[in-house]
């Protein structure tokens, strides 16, 4: 007979977040990085963000509270955390987008304005890797990715169409170079 799990408090949450930041920090100092204040900023700012933010978007964020810090910064940052798999990166598109949520799951993109959001998912089955593997003479599957893509609720309330043009707006930001 098994336990009933227990709900999650507030205050495990909050060491979680703790937990995560701080192995950010340590990483980005193992990678040869200073943690400077811009930086600790970027991480702070990076861990309570489940927009799936591009570098430009937490660039823009910080540079009032950082004028000096450079595109570059965010950029290498983010990147040596993606690198190293403590953060996902997603391309859909347009500038790459990044995912502080390593958890196994799967990704809805609204294309009318662009949010992401996570949707939980299983780890790969064994089954489904073994047939896989099975149907491509050796394919050895890491992980699954699914993406959902069609209209988030707002979008869909407000009665984005496919030919609106939001969508052509929204695609076309997520096209452009970011700097």
């Amino acid at each position: 007979m098994s336990r009933p799990r227990r709900a999650p408090r507030a205050g495990d949450a909050r060491a979680d977040r703790q937990s995560k930041v701080q192995a950010w920090l340590d990483a980005l100092k193992g990678a040869g990085l200073k943690l400077t204040p811009q930086r600790i900023a970027i991480i702070r700012v990076f861990a309570d963000d489940p927009s799936h933010p591009t570098a430009q978007d937490l660039f823009e964020r910080l540079r009032g509270d950082f004028p000096t810090m450079s595109f570059a910064t965010v950029y290498n940052t983010l990147d040596a955390l993606a690198s190293r798999g403590l953060s996902g990166e997603l391309n859909l598109g347009g500038a790459a987008r990044f995912d502080p949520n390593t958890d196994t799951h799967h990704h809805a993109v609204c294309d009318a304005c662009g949010a992401v959001v996570d949707i939980p998912a299983d780890p790969v089955a064994p089954a489904q890797a073994s047939q896989v593997r099975r149907a491509t003479g050796g394919f050895v599957v890491e992980r699954e990715e699914r993406t959902y893509h069609g209209l988030c609720e707002r979008c869909a309330r407000s009665g984005a169409a496919a030919g609106d043009a939001s969508r052509s707006r929204a695609r076309a930001r997520r096209a452009a170079p970011s700097h």
